[in-house]
């Protein structure tokens, strides 16, 4: 975990000059390779994963959901991969992956890796020590899931896409608000 991002799982990771496209910029398929380097440093590398002997058979990348939010160029500067896990489930971890620079981010992911059963090849239960390892990176581990919108202590909000005239002033500097229509979760808490 990061001090400056807690419950968080932070990879730090350079771009590579072979990385960039015909385009001028890091191509997209490379950047998922990002993704699977963060999550492969979270299941094998982490030190708890490593000491406890976590999934000794491996996992399985079941699904990315991948979106694409801003341009990236190869700088020397690296990149950070941030990891947290947004739901457990009997045999799978749905994962959100930013890959950021600050300021910006520029591909969110999510991702769902299931655990392997080294036999058959196939999904298998976690186990509890698993289990207790990925709530570590959960935004709300007490209950192993993410905050219910439907609970009174807690209100998410989804902004909505913006109408192309909004784009394009946000493009520009000339508007205020959300960038380019990605929707986005903002939780706060009713005290």
């Amino acid at each position: 975990m990061s001090a400056l991002y807690p419950g968080v799982h932070v990879l730090s990771c350079p771009t590579r000059w072979s990385d960039v496209d015909e385009n001028g910029h890091i191509n997209n398929a490379r950047l998922v390779g990002y993704i699977q380097e963060g999550i492969y440093d979270l299941f094998c590398h982490h030190a708890t994963a490593v000491r406890e002997s976590l999934f000794p058979s491996g996992f399985i990348i079941a699904r990315h959901e991948i979106d694409y939010l801003e341009q990236l160029h190869h700088r020397p500067e690296p990149l950070s991969v941030r990891l947290t896990v947004e739901r457990i489930g009997r045999s799978s971890a749905h994962v959100e992956v930013n890959v950021c620079r600050e300021p910006l981010t520029f591909m969110r992911a999510r991702t769902v890796v299931v655990a392997r059963d080294r036999e058959s090849g196939r999904s298998r239960k976690l186990s509890q020590s698993e289990r207790r390892f990925l709530s570590a990176f959960m935004s709300d581990p007490a209950v192993g899931r993410l905050p219910d919108p439907t609970r009174r202590d807690t209100v998410v909000a989804v902004a909505q896409p913006m109408a192309p005239a909004q784009r394009t002033a946000a493009r520009s500097g000339a508007g205020v608000g959300a960038s380019r229509g990605s929707r986005r979760r903002v939780r706060a808490s009713v005290g």
